[in-house]
């Protein structure tokens, strides 16, 4: 019973904890960053060739993904980091793609006839590329270089199997895709803050009910919800403030990292499944109009515009019936997240070895050495 009450008990505790005060530290700091962009005119430009609905939204505050990433990172600093190193990596990863992110969005608003809107894509790309290798590596190297998690994979039905080396370009490639799908995704009102809101929420429950439990990524899940979904206060229809690059890119890598280092991520497109319609629609409109124009002198398009929701809202959706009827397919999807991570429930080692508070030494001693542990279980 005291161990219960210790994991089941304190733990989710201290997770529900964290995502209240980072929904009302986030709130307050949103409301301050929304009269901030007003004042100094931090506003969003919007593109003349997308939806005229969305003309309305031209100069409202963006970058408000900085008011996201600053209270999850001082709470995570404070309530979740000592003796809890594993979560240097997805602070890490959360804090580059959001400087990234920002710098993109501060050049894009700061833009002249002479100056280049944003990075380059060329540019972009190999800053995004730089930061997910060297979080690859870290995931994947053993101790002290990294987390020790090589290349593990929980596959629904079959089990845990090691890709080795293999886990390194699937790594890069997932951060960098995820993070993509994310800033692809938020391009209206409340889409990409409740997709990721359910994200989170559902690995934040995959966590909390794998063998071992992974309780601090488990509250760091949580932590996210929090923070997102007050975010949503403000970017509910019609929207006061956008969370621009600084946020959609740095929120979609930190959620790929979640999903890498629990071991879960070939659930992430199922979790995600908004994310990979949204940068699906993308790859098949961008890929089909090149192919056409080569073939026939002219390109021509699969969708109406993309990415996926611009073609509901020019079928005739409002911008409201397609935020919410794709959040209703993001929810359907976590659950059927949730289902496929539990064949992993009780599969690796008793309850009773998942303690975190247990000290590195005796961790590795409680476990089977053919089992393989998580690196938040290897002495972090």
């Amino acid at each position: 019973m005291d161990f219960l009450r210790a994991v089941l008990v304190q733990d989710i505790a201290r997770a529900l904890l964290l995502a209240a005060a980072a929904f009302v530290l986030t709130l307050i700091t949103e409301g301050f960053w929304v009269r901030f962009a007003r004042a100094h005119n931090i506003g969003k430009r919007i593109r003349v060739d997308g939806p005229q609905s969305h003309m309305e939204k031209m100069g409202t505050p963006t970058m408000g993904g900085i008011m996201i990433v600053v209270p999850v990172v001082f709470l995570t600093a404070l309530f979740n980091l000592v003796d809890r190193w594993s979560m240097l990596l997805p602070l890490g990863v959360m804090i580059s793609f959001a400087i990234i992110g920002a710098l993109d969005d501060w050049r894009s608003l700061t833009t002249s006839k002479n100056v280049t809107h944003g990075f380059t894509a060329r540019f972009k790309f190999l800053l995004i590329a730089g930061v997910a290798t060297v979080a690859s590596l870290v995931l994947y190297l053993p101790n002290p270089f990294g987390l020790n998690h090589g290349g593990l994979v929980r596959i629904p039905f079959v089990g845990t199997y090691d890709i080795n080396l293999w886990f390194i370009p699937l790594a890069v490639l997932i951060i960098i895709a995820t993070s993509n799908a994310v800033n692809l995704t938020d391009g209206l009102d409340s889409l990409a803050g409740w997709s990721l809101t359910l994200a989170f929420a559902a690995f934040g429950i995959m966590t909390l009910l794998s063998e071992p439990r992974l309780t601090n990524l488990m509250v760091f899940s949580l932590t996210m919800v929090g923070a997102c979904a007050a975010f949503l206060w403000y970017n509910a229809h019609p929207a006061q403030v956008f969370m621009g690059d600084t946020g959609s890119l740095a929120l979609g890598a930190v959620l790929a990292i979640v999903a890498l280092q629990s071991q879960q991520w070939l659930l992430l497109p199922v979790v995600g499944v908004v994310f990979v319609m949204e940068a699906l629609s993308v790859i098949i409109q961008t890929s089909y109009f090149e192919w056409t124009r080569r073939r026939y002198g002219y390109g021509r398009r699969v969708f109406k515009m993309a990415p996926l929701h611009h073609h509901f809202e020019l079928s005739g959706w409002s911008q409201t019936q397609v935020s919410q009827r794709f959040t209703i397919i993001a929810a359907v999807a976590a659950m059927v997240g949730i289902a496929l991570a539990l064949t992993f429930a009780g599969e690796l080692v008793p309850p009773m070895q998942a303690s975190p508070d247990i000290p590195g030494a005796q961790r590795e001693q409680s476990v089977p050495a053919e089992v393989p542990v998580s690196a938040e279980f290897n002495g972090e």
